[in-house]
């Protein structure tokens, strides 16, 4: 803490881009979980396909559909999470190198073949994500005293 009682802002910007790197994380496994569980589903014979219900419930039986979204919510969560303490102009900037974790894991665990265009695109927007996050996350001051309520009175 410094002299005047208060986190020094170097803190509060190592926390921000902690929990947005584990948001990160987060939506890429769920991600990586979803397509997995998908393209297992796309196999299901096409009679299943045109039954609603019997597709709706056999993606819900899905494990690695189901802990796709379990990972989609906690990303989900620690965004929310990061936007009622920092600027949208700096946390979604910051979420969007997801980009690169995302093809990166897709070239890795999914073995898709990824092209020098798409890496290239990919280095493009983290070079972006690195501008964002040397600036201030917020730049709006939060409230601590507490709000008065005024009574208009009568006469």
């Amino acid at each position: 803490m410094g002299r005047d009682g208060c986190v020094p802002k170097w803190t509060e910007r190592t926390e921000l881009i902690a929990l947005l790197g584990i948001a990160i994380l987060s939506q890429a496994v769920g991600n990586v979980l979803l397509s997995q569980g998908m393209k297992a589903v796309s196999e299901v014979r096409p009679a299943v396909w045109s039954n609603w219900l019997a597709l709706s419930l056999h993606i819900s039986r899905t494990p690695s559909v189901l802990f796709g979204i379990g990972f989609l919510i906690i990303c989900f969560v620690l965004f929310a999470t990061t936007l009622s303490r920092a600027d949208l102009s700096f946390v979604l900037p910051v979420i969007s190198s997801e980009v690169v974790v995302n093809v990166a894991f897709a070239n890795y665990f999914l073995q898709e073949t990824v092209s020098p265009i798409r890496w290239l695109g990919a280095v493009l927007i983290s070079l972006g994500v690195v501008l964002v996050v040397r600036s201030s996350p917020r730049t709006f001051a939060i409230e601590t005293a507490p709000i008065e309520l005024r009574q208009e009175g009568n006469g």
